[in-house]
């Protein structure tokens, strides 16, 4: 091949890679890439109408946990004002 990278070529170069990343990087890096990839096509292939509901599902949950938060700071610092007035 004039200009080409002949398979010989490519084969010292990933002994190379191999040799100096080892098998468990390159493993743990090609699992990464996967679900990269895997993630982009859910994404791709998403319902943009589901997508809208469960964004708005999650700031519902989030409101709710946000009262649940601010009900128990109340209630704590209610106790904490009747301790004080006890003693």
């Amino acid at each position: 091949m004039l200009g080409g990278i002949s398979i010989w070529q490519l084969l010292i170069v990933f002994v190379i890679v191999i040799l100096i990343f080892g098998t468990k990087k390159l493993r743990n890096l090609g699992g990464d890439l996967g679900g990269a990839v895997k993630g982009f096509k859910n994404a791709i292939n998403e319902d943009p109408k589901k997508a809208d509901e469960e964004k708005d599902a999650a700031q519902q949950a989030s409101i709710v946990h946000d009262e649940k938060d601010a009900t128990f700071e109340s209630t704590t610092e209610k106790s904490a004002a009747e301790k004080q007035k006890d003693q």
